[in-house]
């Protein structure tokens, strides 16, 4: 077998067909490389033993303890059978339950006193830690040879504990992995050699047999080192060629005129921009000044200001005879942007039109429900350059519209958009735009060095004069009920004072959703066998029971994604001009929306959101001069990971500290992987948050590396390795960024 292929070899090869649908399935494991990137999660050692005291709730966990006691329990009128089992380990208790027909083998093997790896998913019942329906591997069987084997491997080593699923343990998994270890030594080592020797570093296949079958601590600190560096060092070196490729494009400078458009403007602003916008506006306009296209993300709080910069660069390219587009994730935003940059533009967005400016230019919507004669007239208004500005969403990439000179593309909200959709509206250009990527999730600096690493950064932390501070609470609605009574009535509050207040759900709560979700599949449990989570909140229902209940009298509106264009168009107005108390929504109104008089927020079931989305919906409230209030609601247990990120939420209003604490929450999850690609991710080893210094070192190598060789003809195995883990998808992801 050759050195590359073996890697490539399909896991249903050694595996068998069961275990390797499931690796794929489950795991998204396919090849024999696959497997061994697949590292494990940590490692237990004989008589150190998983604290049951501290296991955390909602994750799928591997413990090893001992059976205190195990008993049958009826229920249902003796119709229905569980078995109750008892696990100590010396820390602290956890229960095991098994019902129905699934109580006679374990009943029969765990007896008090014996020993046993146990995985499963740690919830709570009746106020006590549960694992229901464990998977389990006895460490001291009846079977003799197993027994052996199982307590040597647990006795004799370090233990690994691989990141599992319910359909496969982790002891499944390490089995799994004894199997292709051999092919091992095949590793294609990726490191130029002078760079290997020169950090010390254990060659890569023997890197690979201590991280999987470490003897000693020291060897899990070695192979990490190396296994880290090379996921560092491979993605800066895709990133420093894809800049490198950058830097060759031609692109025509862009560098605003004298009494043009730009400076009407600027003389017309009522207020001065702040030193950020100043400074991040110059980083853009030298960009814009070069022969090569700009490729910059501009990263800023809610309400820091970027539309303002960007609109101010979109100016200074229509003063260079080129046009601007603007591309926003849904219809709401794109009108909401339309109608603020036209107002603050005034008679300058009326080029050409009767009582605009001579030094005016025209700014068309697109989306994707306008009406046909208005429609018409905007791409007639892009193809012969009438419209310098064009903002839209999705619509603005279909094959009928055409542009007389484009020059610039800002993306808002970066990372709703398909990578394919920001690369067909830069296709537009008779040479490649210059691209400014916008977005308000604050990215910590390593984060944009591995996802937006092939853009240049600008940050903008300074929010502008005249911008009020937000409290914000949770509020335990199962603990204290009362809490969320008086939630309502804070509402009440504020509306009686003259402002309006957001209620945001999770789900809209209409019968499409339903069909679409997994609604009516699930066999019905007993509540005691299954205390299945009940599904989120929804618009619909919240905003029913708020007009008959607690908000009785109150003007309530809802909005979300499926009500037809015109009709959200319509509510937003309504909402805009304070004509609605409160508007029940989805997360529709996550980005972008400005209406200064509103201060409160209520999200409900705010357990289901992210943290970077809650400081993005939180910012939906105090952009007037009134402080403005969010109020968290959830049902989620005190000590439950769930409640803990939303006190971080609420303790700090502060995005990058937020991000960060995301970041650490979502460590198992792929910083580069769904979230922000569609495609599986490289990293396995490497913590973006904890790893900082590996990545700029990597960067650093890997930019001079680049710059002496650009195609890396003299680096064949870095090559080849890039060319697995970059697999066309990936590429093309990086390309697009």
């Amino acid at each position: 077998m050759d050195r590359v292929s073996s890697f490539d070899e399909p896991l249903k090869k050694l595996l068998g067909g069961a275990t390797a649908k499931v690796m794929a399935e489950h795991l998204d494991l396919h090849t024999v490389g696959d497997l061994l990137h697949h590292y494990p999660r940590r490692y237990e050692e004989r008589g150190k033993l998983t604290a049951l005291a501290d296991l955390p709730l909602d994750e799928h966990v591997t413990v090893v303890a001992q059976v205190a006691d195990a008993r049958i329990l009826m229920f249902n009128n003796g119709r229905g059978k569980r078995l109750e089992v008892t696990l100590t380990d010396g820390s602290g208790r956890l229960q095991l339950v098994f019902f129905g027909h699934g109580v006679h083998k374990p009943h029969k093997e765990l007896l008090p006193g014996r020993q046993a790896m146990f995985a499963g998913k740690v919830s709570v019942f009746n106020r006590k830690m549960q694992l229901a329906h464990p998977t389990y591997q006895l460490l001291d069987a009846s079977d003799a040879d197993e027994a052996t084997e199982a307590v040597d491997a647990f006795a004799g080593r370090l233990l690994p504990i691989y990141p599992a699923c319910k359909q496969l343990d982790s002891w499944r998994i390490a089995k799994a992995v004894d199997a292709v270890l051999p092919s091992a030594r095949d590793a294609v080592d990726p490191l130029p050699a002078s760079l290997r020797e020169g950090r010390g570093f254990t060659p890569l296949p023997e890197a690979l047999l201590k991280v999987h079958r470490p003897q000693t601590k020291a060897d899990i600190e070695d192979a990490k080192a190396r296994l880290k560096w090379d996921e560092a060092f491979v993605l800066q070196v895709a990133l420093a060629r894809r800049r490198y490729a950058d830097t060759q494009l031609p692109a025509v400078a862009r560098r605003p005129v004298a009494d043009g458009l730009l400076d009407a403007f600027d003389a017309k602003l009522p207020f001065t921009l702040t030193e950020g916008q100043e400074k991040v506006s110059k980083e853009i306009f030298d960009d814009l000044a070069t022969e090569h296209p700009m490729h910059r993300l501009l990263q800023g709080e809610v309400g820091s200001g970027k539309t303002m910069v960007a609109l101010r660069a979109m100016l200074a390219v229509v003063d260079a005879g080129g046009q601007a587009a603007m591309l926003a994730p849904t219809e709401v935003l794109a009108q909401q942007h339309h109608r603020s940059i036209t107002e603050m533009m005034g008679e300058l967005a009326e080029g050409g039109m009767l009582g605009g400016s001579d030094r005016g230019t025209k700014v068309v919507l697109l989306t994707g429900s306008m009406g046909m004669a208005a429609r018409r007239q905007a791409l007639l208004d892009l193809v012969t350059g009438e419209a310098g500005i064009v903002i839209g969403t999705h619509a603005l990439i279909e094959d009928k519209v055409q542009f007389h000179d484009l020059g610039l593309v800002v993306v808002d909200e970066q990372h709703r958009f398909g990578v394919e959709q920001r690369d067909a509206l830069r296709s537009k250009g008779k040479q490649p735009p210059h691209l400014l990527v916008m977005t308000a999730t604050p990215i910590p600096r390593t984060v944009a060095m591995t996802v937006f690493g092939d853009l240049e950064t600008s940050v903008l932390d300074q929010l502008p004069a005249g911008r009020s501070p937000i409290a914000s609470h949770v509020v335990p609605a199962k603990d204290k009920p009362h809490f969320l009574a008086r939630a309502w009535e804070r509402v009440r509050e504020e509306v009686g004072n003259g402002h309006q207040a957001y209620v945001v759900c999770p789900r809209i709560g209409d019968d499409a959703e339903e069909a679409g979700g997994k609604k009516g599949k699930t066999k019905k449990k007993t509540a005691e066998e299954d205390p299945e989570k009940r599904p989120p909140l929804a618009v619909l229902e919240i905003a029913d029971e708020l007009r008959k209940g607690a908000l009785a009298g109150l003007g309530v509106e809802v909005l979300h994604g499926r009500m037809h264009p015109d009709e959200k168009d319509d509510v937003m107005r309504r909402f805009a001009a304070g004509d609605v108390d409160v508007l029940v929504a989805t997360t529709v109104i996550e980005v972008g929306v400005n209406v200064p008089n509103a201060t409160a927020m209520v999200i409900m079931d705010a357990d289901r959101f992210g943290v970077s989305q809650l400081h993005q919906l939180r910012g939906r409230v105090g952009r007037g001069s009134a402080p403005g209030l969010c109020l968290l609601v959830s049902e989620a247990h005190e000590a439950s990971p769930a409640r803990a990120r939303l006190s971080a939420v609420a303790a700090t209003l502060d995005g990058f500290e937020l991000s960060r604490i995301d970041l650490e929450q979502r460590r198992e999850g792929d910083v580069l992987g769904q979230a922000q690609s569609g495609v599986r991710s490289s990293l396995r080893m490497l913590t973006v948050i904890d790893d900082e210094e590996v990545i700029a070192a990597a960067r650093e190598e890997a930019v001079a590396i680049v710059a002496a060789d650009p195609e890396l003809e003299h680096l064949p195995e870095l090559r080849t390795v890039l060319a697995a883990l970059l697999d066309k998808e990936r590429e093309e992801y990086l390309d697009k960024g």
